[in-house]
């Protein structure tokens, strides 16, 4: 790490060269050497910009003029004003799925984060064949989504299916974890934590791995206990690539459309049904596109909200 003399010792470098390069006969000012060279950056940027503008403003601005509409997926329909709105927002159908989705994405979140959290601290230590572990640990995010959802099906899906056969031979009865509205609910957020805690595990190792092993051992010398060390240092040290984790995985549970949809399909009786999957329904299956991409926009706005919540606690982090 440079010390303050050092630094300084730069600083006067550089005003030496610049004195000095003013100076000389026939140097450039530095004003229109920087003109040139954002004008430079503007050349080569903008093809990029362009590009970006076209694949993602037009979508956008698109879907913003049919939310304003009547239309379906073939008639674009007259314009309605602010009438798609209003009925997505006086829908029970509609607060019911935004329950269910932040229910959804506060257990994806948190309960995936707690528990790669925790693997992540093991893994830190001497764990007997810790290569293979990890491997193993990663699995549930690396298999496709199919195989998993298809996995879980025939875990327990029918009477016939090992986790209701377990449940009936300890004497629960019939237990249909897909057929029961709560069941169907708990089995869902269960099944998001299972793919999730592997991305969580390994954005919290890469944060741990930044930490300065002195501290710890300052800490130990000091005779901090570990519930102290995690709580006070620990979880201090990893704030902002926690925040990040939160914001990333808020979007990508607040998004989920094939957990949910290839594992219940949203029953039972629309229990399980979180706003992107009634976003879809509503667009592609009732063909009203007008209330479903108002849907889709609400949900945006409440991404931006969240997203830019987090994203002033990694600030606060980043100040402290």
């Amino acid at each position: 790490m440079a010390t303050p003399s050092t630094l300084e010792s730069v600083r006067r470098a550089r005003r030496g060269v610049a004195v000095a390069g003013r100076g000389r006969p026939g140097a450039r000012p530095p004003g229109r050497r920087l003109s040139s060279s954002a004008l430079t950056l503007v050349l080569f940027a903008t093809p990029a910009v362009l590009l970006l503008l076209l694949l993602n403003l037009y979508p956008v601005l698109y879907a913003g003029q049919q939310s304003l509409r009547n239309g379906d997926l073939v008639d674009a329909g007259t314009f309605v004003g602010l009438q798609n709105y209003a009925t997505v927002l006086t829908s029970p159908e509609f607060w019911h799925a935004a329950w269910f989705t932040v229910v959804f994405t506060v257990v994806g979140v948190f309960g995936s984060w707690i528990i790669g959290l925790g693997l992540a601290l093991l893994l830190r230590t001497r764990v007997p064949a810790n290569g293979i572990l990890k491997v193993l640990l990663l699995l549930p995010w690396v298999v496709p989504i199919v195989v998993s959802s298809t996995s879980w099906n025939w875990l327990v899906a029918t009477p016939q299916s090992p986790l209701p056969l377990v449940a009936k031979a300890l004497g629960f009865g019939d237990v249909l974890f897909l057929a029961d509205p709560l069941l169907a609910q708990i089995t869902v957020c269960v099944f998001k934590v299972w793919i999730s805690f592997p991305f969580m595990m390994m954005m919290m190792s890469s944060a741990l791995a930044s930490v300065d092993t002195t501290v710890y051992e300052a800490s130990r010398v000091d005779g901090a206990s570990r519930w102290k060390t995690f709580r006070f240092i620990t979880l201090p040290m990893i704030s902002r690539s926690t925040y990040i984790s939160w914001i990333l995985m808020t979007i990508f549970c607040v998004n989920d459309f094939p957990t949910i949809f290839l594992l219940t399909g949203g029953g039972p009786v629309n229990s399980t049904q979180t706003l992107v999957v009634l976003a879809y329904t509503t667009v592609f299956q009732n063909f009203q596109t007008g209330p479903g991409v108002a849907i889709a926009f609400l949900m945006t706005i409440v991404l931006v909200i969240v997203s830019v919540t987090l994203y002033r606690q990694i600030r606060k982090a980043a100040i402290e």
